[in-house]
Formats: structure tokens, sequence, C-alpha cells
């Protein structure tokens, strides 16, 4: 029970997360009995680390599935990491770059292993950075979305998803980055409002001299694939021009004029240019007019030899080359700024390209059928519960899902092309022969799944799907899903509509979304701003129980989450307190000369009564503060278990926080202190203490895992391995002692009113006062059963007088139920009074200095108003200083 002075995280915090792990206590068996909870980890990306992000969402996770492992509950979290197909290829690109290697120069096979090379050097970090924060979950389940179990699931889908119709491949526009070298799907893509220009350009219309059509485009490079103008039918500008043909500019080729709505007359001149190979819009109208596809940009965005003279170009340079030859021509009218999208990449910032290329999809309209039926009914429930509407709109107008990757590092595509008969064959095993021909000359699909494809099978997968396993039928549906809302679109909505598709059931009955962690101002965290917390970094300078707690305490739900270093030194400060008290109360049961003690495990808690030695106590009866910290102690249960059964995560800190330092710290145990010197042994007063203290670190625990293992741990013998094992402290209505609430209530009150009369007074805390209480009644009885508990707390020599007896001088507090004086002398008097007077004063020049700038017309124009603002808050401050002051000098 020796605990150190001072309370150095670092030196049992690694130890408790490798003894977790080692002892095997967090392996779930899904033949024990109990009420089932599980929860599957949102699999970070094999190439990530830790963020600020991962750190709130992994708190989170393991505060609920630390706290039903605590009530008995049968209780699974599952880890993994994703593949994260683009991600990690760029990452291992890179390093092969600086080698001056392609993948191309390696080939498939080879690039490859050297990913899988990489993967086993460093692909690790992020899980043992999961260790390092306690993660309490079941390491033996530990999954990587590419490792066999997953991958034979993923074919399995997507054979059956191709038996169904409901996986097919064509020609489409999609979303290509030309430095990934692969299709993106809307979700993969960030736009970024820019300044650019709108072009117009002239295109003669065809035997008529001097006449000419104007388009404005914001791409001039793309008008060398035009292959029609568009005029809306109604516009009567342009009745005349029904059936002829434009010339295109620079390129020499004639184009039709076509009607189409897409065309609007009231926009710009009215009429717009149709390039199908390069804009979503276009490739639409050119399926609805037969219009022939020229492809002038490549997919390494370079011109292609449809191009004519710019072939070879970067599609940067082909369109200054491209304006300069139309301003030379004459066929540039006007250049006007444009406030425009444009679309990058989300892994490597590049400029996206819309290419044609074929592809292959799923359908997802009647996928997405079921899934908005199953958040509709109730099936699955969204908390907060507005971000199932951020749901319901992407799933109402939910798209055909590019499920293909131009890549070489995921799931493979199961299907192979045959040489022969151009027919494929999509098999959930490497077929020998063409199924159409019989040809043995098959080649597999060179592309690779969206990443999304098999994180989207994560609940089910993970538990062994396919096959009709034991974790399947124990664990799936799982209880909860914990993410952010940025992958509502991305995650939650696809492993809904997989999970439906394969299983029938949903993967999760409940999603809780948290916010975003912003900075102490409230912006986000970025690398640019410098704003940016690094959880490794503080979780090694405050510890990872006051950053968890810090995290939590600014977390209610539906609201951003604002992390902020001064909160971590607070919450750091909260740690050191439960410390304190811990050291504090094994020195002196040491000193007591009682053995280490803990209680046995119970469904709640009653005090002992204690034995009559010393002047605190009486016979055979309970103390006050006994009765009052068991009742305490009981309510607090009550609301931490309501508080993290509604994922009101903030709100069981808060009440964890306010009970451990306000209830026992700040009051119990200074009371308890007070009756060290008449008790020795393992008495009753040390098991009541020991007890609440048990309980305590029990209702902590979900939260602060490391330090209450540590001090539960030093207790003593426990039936359990592990404080983790233990039973989590429930409400018990037969436990509750509402008499001894008011009476603590009141004896709080005196204590409190003779401290900030010393506080206010400015009078020396260590010296002893002559005080007064004048109360009659239930004030009058307590304060006389706890004078010696008021005397010593309050440092005060007490005489108790009935409520109409006459006030002696002094320094005063008033409530309805009682009069309390501090009996100063008469030179202490006018001491104090002198000492306010002068405060007056000094307090009356400052406010004086702010009344007038404040009202200085100037002043208010040029000064930012969040400077204003700072003070008129400190002006209110300043006179609500003055007017407490000029109420104590009445007083006196």
């Amino acid at each position: 029970m020796q605990l150190e002075k001072v309370y150095e995280p670092q030196r049992f915090e690694p130890h408790w997360a490798q003894w977790w792990e080692e002892s095997g206590i967090y392996e779930a068996d899904p033949a024990r009995p109990g009420k089932m909870f599980s929860i599957a980890i949102p699999p970070p990306n094999v190439t990530g680390s830790l963020h600020i992000g991962h750190m709130i969402g992994h708190t989170e996770m393991d505060v609920i599935t630390r706290y039903h492992r605590m009530i008995g509950d049968n209780t699974l979290w599952i880890p993994g990491t994703d593949h994260a197909g683009i991600a990690t290829q760029m990452v291992v690109e890179r390093d092969l770059a600086k080698q001056n290697i392609t993948r191309y120069d390696l080939g498939r096979e080879a690039f490859e292993a050297k990913v899988w090379e990489w993967k086993a050097q460093y692909g690790g970090n992020i899980e043992r950075q999961m260790r390092k924060i306690g993660d309490s979950v079941d390491w033996t389940r530990n999954r990587f979305t590419l490792d066999e179990g997953l991958s034979r699931a993923v074919r399995e889908v997507f054979v059956r998803m191709h038996e169904d119709g409901l996986i097919y491949r064509g020609e489409y526009m999609v979303t290509w980055c030309p430095r990934c070298n692969t299709a993106l799907s809307d979700l993969e893509v960030n736009h970024e409002d820019t300044a650019g220009s709108l072009w117009e350009i002239d295109y003669p219309v065809t035997g008529q001299p001097g006449r000419v059509l104007t388009v404005a485009t914001t791409r001039p490079e793309t008008m060398l694939g035009d292959t029609a103008v568009a005029i809306n039918a109604r516009d009567e500008r342009y009745l005349d021009l029904h059936g002829h043909t434009v010339q295109l500019p620079l390129m020499n080729r004639e184009i039709p004029i076509v009607l189409d709505d897409m065309a609007d007359p009231e926009f710009g001149t009215g009429v717009v240019k149709i390039t199908p190979a390069h804009d979503p819009n276009d490739f639409e109208a050119g399926k609805r007019h037969s219009l022939p596809i020229i492809q002038v940009i490549s997919p390494q965005a370079k011109m292609t030899a449809e191009a004519g003279a710019y072939a070879g170009l970067d599609r940067a340079e082909a369109r200054k080359r491209v304006l300069a030859d139309l301003e030379a021509a004459g066929l540039l009218r006007a250049v006007k700024p444009h406030a425009l999208p444009i679309s990058k990449c989300q892994r490597c910032a590049t400029i996206v390209e819309p290419l044609i290329s074929k592809q292959w999809f799923v359908k997802m309209k009647e996928l997405a059928a079921p899934a908005i039926r199953a958040v509709e009914t109730g099936e699955t429930v969204f908390i907060p519960e507005n971000w199932s509407k951020t749901y319901f709109e992407w799933m109402y107008n939910i798209r055909d899902w590019c499920i293909s990757r131009q890549l070489w590092w995921g799931h493979r595509i199961p299907a192979w092309h045959c040489s022969d008969c151009a027919g494929i064959t999509v098999a959930r095993e490497t077929p020998t022969v063409c199924q159409h021909c019989q040809s043995a000359n098959l080649i597999q699909d060179p592309d690779v799944l969206d990443t999304w494809y098999s994180s989207g099978l994560w609940p089910f997968s993970t538990l062994g799907w396919p096959d009709q396993t034991a974790d399947l039928a124990r664990y799936y549906p799982t209880s909860l899903l914990i993410t952010g809302f940025d992958i509502i679109f991305f995650w939650v909505a696809r492993m809904m509509v997989m999970g439906l598709y394969c299983t029938k059931q949903v993967p999760f009955r409940q999603v809780y979304i948290h916010g975003l962690v912003r900075d102490a101002e409230r912006q986000k965290m970025s690398k640019t701003k410098g704003n940016v917390i690094d959880p490794l970094s503080v979780t090694e300078k405050y510890g990872t129980d006051a950053v968890r707690m810090s995290l939590l305490l600014a977390a209610p739900p539906g609201t951003d989450i604002i992390a902020s270093e001064d909160r971590m030194e607070a919450a750091r400060s909260f740690a050191n307190k439960i410390w304190n008290a811990a050291r504090f109360l094994f020195l002196n049961l040491e000193r007591a000369g009682a053995e280490p003690w803990s209680p046995a495990e119970q469904p709640s808690y009653r005090p002992e009564a204690v034995d009559g030695a010393g002047p605190l106590a009486v016979p055979l009866a309970v103390p006050l503060e006994d009765r009052w910290i068991f009742s305490r102690l009981n309510h607090a249960a009550g609301e931490i278990n309501k508080a993290i059964n509604a994922y009101r995560f903030h709100e069981a800190a808060q009440l964890q926080w306010h009970f451990f330092w306000d209830d026992f710290c700040d009051w119990y145990i200074e009371l308890k202190k007070l009756r060290f010197a008449e008790n020795s042994g393992l008495n009753a007063h040390w098991r009541n203490i020991l007890t609440v203290f048990d309980a305590s670190l029990r209702l902590l625990h979900p939260s602060m895992p490391f330090l209450t293992e540590e001090l539960w741990q030093r207790l003593g013998t426990h039936e359990k391995k592990s404080i983790s094992l233990a039973a989590f402290p429930q409400f018990d209505p037969a436990a509750a002692d509402p008499e001894a609430e008011r009476e603590m209530a009141a004896l709080q009150e005196l204590i409190t009113a003779a401290r900030t009369l010393r506080a206010e007074n400015k009078l020396d805390p260590k010296a002893p006062f002559d005080a007064v209480i004048y109360a009659d009644g239930f004030v009058s009885s307590l304060a006389a059963a706890q004078k010696e508990a008021i005397e010593k707390l309050a440092n005060l020599q007490l005489t108790l007088a009935p409520a109409s007896a006459e006030r002696v001088k002094g320094s005063k507090r008033s409530t309805p139920e009682f009069d309390l004086v501090l009996a100063v002398s008469a030179a202490q008097l006018d001491a104090q009074r002198d000492r306010l007077r002068k405060e007056i004063d000094q307090l009356n020049k400052v406010i004086a200095s702010s009344e007038a700038q404040l009202s200085n017309e100037a002043f208010l124009a040029k000064a930012p108003e969040k400077v204003l603002a700072s003070m008129r808050e400190k002006l209110a401050d300043y006179r609500a200083q003055r007017d407490k002051s000029q109420e104590a000098l009445g007083e006196l």
C-alpha cells in the first residue's frame, strides 16, 4: 500500500496496458452467460497514427465497453485495421520513388510483396498506440481487411451480388485522379471554392460568314473534344439555326447545333458547348443525341492525339496555348472573373478529371430501400437523432456505386476475362476455364475493389461470416457503433446496405455520432494552422487518464469537442487529487496498524455502525458523514449509470469528478480525519472508508482505467482479478438516506459560511476565532451534535445561542436558518474597514477609467468587437466586486 509521493502515470500505465492484454481478461467467450454487448472498432488505416479525433472515439468506445463488462454483460470489442488501398499504395510508392523505382518497374506481384513488407514493418504503429492508450479490445480477434477470412467474405459478397444482377460493368463518366491513377467515388473528392475565370469563345456558324455563337466555359482546353453546341428550342434568338452546324475553333471540325434543355435561355448567351468525354452532364447529353465521344485528356492529365497540335501537353499548359491561339484568331470574346468549385483528390490533393472509363458498379437503389426502412422503423437508431436526416438525405438520393479502383493493393476483383470470346467469368475460386466457351485463356481483371467495399462488411465479416460461427450467432447484430459524422456516407450507410443484403439483419442497433474535435478557440484543427494536438505527446505529458477525462468532459452529444491543454492540466490535477487521497488513506491505515482490506462485492452499499471511541462518535451508531457519503455514493451510482446508458459521456465524467473531489475528498475525508486519532485497527470506521473508496474507484474506472486499476490492486485481495471485472455500483432506492443528506447540507452550509467570512474579511485562516451560531430547531440541534466538527473544519471556538439572542459585534453571515457571527476585536474591525475603503476607492478609479473608454466614440469605432466585449465583461466584474465590498463595509 506504499504509494509514491508524486503521481507519475508513466510509471504504471505501460505495465497495466501490457498486463490487461497478457492476462486475457478482455477475451470474449460466446458460451459465457449474460446479456450480450458487442461493438466493432471503426478500423483505422494501417498507414495511420493516432490523432485527437481517434482519441475521443476510442475513449468513448472504451468507456462503454468497460462499463458493460463491469455490469456483467458478455462483452466483445473487436479491433482491427483497414488496408486503405489508395493511402497505403501511395505511401509505398513514395518510398520507392526515393530509390527512383516505380511500381511498374517491379511488376504487380513484386510490388504487392513490397506493400506486405511495409505493413509488417510499419503497419502495426496504430495498433501499438491503441494498446498504449488502454483500449480494452479482444486482441485475439484482431482483424485486417485483407486477411484470409475477410478476403473470402469479400469474394463471396461480390459473387452473390453479381449473380443477383446487382453488379455490372460499363462505360460511365467517373471522377479520375491522375496522380493516384484510379477512379474515385464522389465521397473521395474534396471541393474547394476558387477564384477562376469564365472565357467566352466565338464558334463561327457554318455557311453564314460573320455570324457566331458565343459559348462560355471554365475549361477552354476541353473544347478540343466538343462534339456539339446546344441551344434551347424555345430560344427565339436561334430559331433559324435549328439543324445547322458550327465550326469548332482551332480544330477545323464541323459540329452540329442540337436542341437541348441543358441550354438555359436566361443564363449567359443561352448557348452551351457539349464535350461528352469530359463532363458528366455533357456525357448524358451526348447519349441523348447520339454524339461521338472524343477524349482529348488522358488518365495522366496529358492531351491525347485527338487534341491535334496540342497532343502531349499537360492540361494546364494546353489551356494557356489554346487561349493564346483563340486570341490570335480573334475568337476569344471576353474573360470574366468567376468563382467555381475545384474538385481535388482527398488523398493527394491533385485536381481530378471527369473521364469516361470502363468500371464495375453496384446498383444501389434496390439495396438502399431496406436500409432506409431499418432506420425509419427504429431497427437502427442514430444518437443524436438529427444525424438520421443526414443519413436519409444521402440514401434517398443514392447513385450507383463505382466499386473498381485502378490500384494494385487491395481486394482484386474476382472476375476473369476470356482472351478468346471476351466473356467474363465471376467466381469464388480462380477458374481454370471460361464459363462461356471453355477456353483456358483467362486473365483476371486488373482492378481492385474500393476500400469501403470490404469495410462495409466489417461488423459481420470480423465474426466469421459467411460461415455460421458461434461468434456470429452470439455477437451479431452488434450493439453499437461509435463514429464521427464525416463517415456517415462513406461507411455507416454502406454497412447498413451490406449487412441487410448479406445477413438480412441490421449491422448495429445504435449509432452514436460524436462531434469534431476543435481547439480552444473553436477552430478546426489543421497542420497549417499549427493548432493540432498530438494525443501521444499529451498522454505522455499529462497521463492517458487525464487526457481521456478532459475529452469526455468536453463531449456533450451533438456538439463539437473542445480540446485544450488547459483542460488536460485540470484533469491531471483531478488525477493527482485521487492519487493523494489514496496515499493519505493508505498512510493512515498503516499508522492505525490495519492490514490492506477490500470489501466483498455487493449490489448496493450500507455503512456499518461504529464503536463509540472518541468525542465525535455515538456508541453503536452510524456517524452522519458515513450515512451521508453512502447515500451520495448510491445517488452518484444511479446518475452515472443513467448517463453512460444514454451516451452522455460528459455528464458521467462530471458526476464522477464531483463525487470523488467534492463529496469524497473535500468533505468525507476531511470529516474522517477527525476520527483517525481516536481509532486503531481495521474497525468499522476504516471499513466504511475503504468500502466507499473501493466503490469510487469502480465508478471512475471506465473513464480513468489506469489510475483506478493501480489503486484498486493496492487495496488488497479481491474476488476478481481486475477492477475491469469488478461489479459496477448500482442504484438502490432502499440505500438512499435523504435525512442524512439534509443534515449534511446544513452542516456544509454552516462550515462554508464560516470559511467564507474568513476569506472575505481576509482573516488569518490558521488563527482560531470566537464565533456564535444563532439558530433554533433543526439547525440548533445539528450544530450541537456536530459542534466539534464545525470547530475543527472552520477553526472556530464555537458558542451556540438561540435565534432570539442579542447579537455580538463582529462579521456576520445571515441565512433564513441561522446567523453566524465571527466575534473579531475592535482593532481587527477597524483594520477591516480601512482595507475595504481602500479597496472600494481603487475599484472606483478603475471603473471610472473603463467607463470613460467605453463612452469614447472614437475608441469604440476603432477597437475590435472582441476587445470591447472583454472590456465590458471586466467592467461588470469590477462593479460586482465594488458592490460586494460596499455590502461588507456596511455590515461592519
